[in-house]
């Protein structure tokens, strides 16, 4: 799964993918606490495909947020005294 093809999904598509995920990789955690994971490598690819998720998620909570809001948040950072 790549970044460029999460970005075309919507909100609520990103959110049911990131449910799917965060209930495989518990799959596969008992997988590994009982010894029958088949690649313990798919944990650290799932737990990447999450954070992938996330990312996204946030670009476009940040892309929604108005210019006007944003520049606000910054002007009382850059006067710090």
């Amino acid at each position: 799964m790549n970044a460029e093809t999460l970005r075309d999904l919507s909100r609520d598509e990103l959110d049911t993918k990131a449910q799917e995920l965060r209930e495989q990789l518990l799959k596969l955690r008992f997988q590994q606490s009982t010894g029958q994971i088949e690649s313990p490598q798919m944990l650290r690819g799932v737990r990447k495909d999450i954070a992938r998720i996330m990312t996204v998620r946030r670009e476009k909570d940040l892309e929604r947020k108005p210019a006007s809001a944003a520049a606000t948040d910054a002007a009382p950072a850059a006067s710090g005294e």
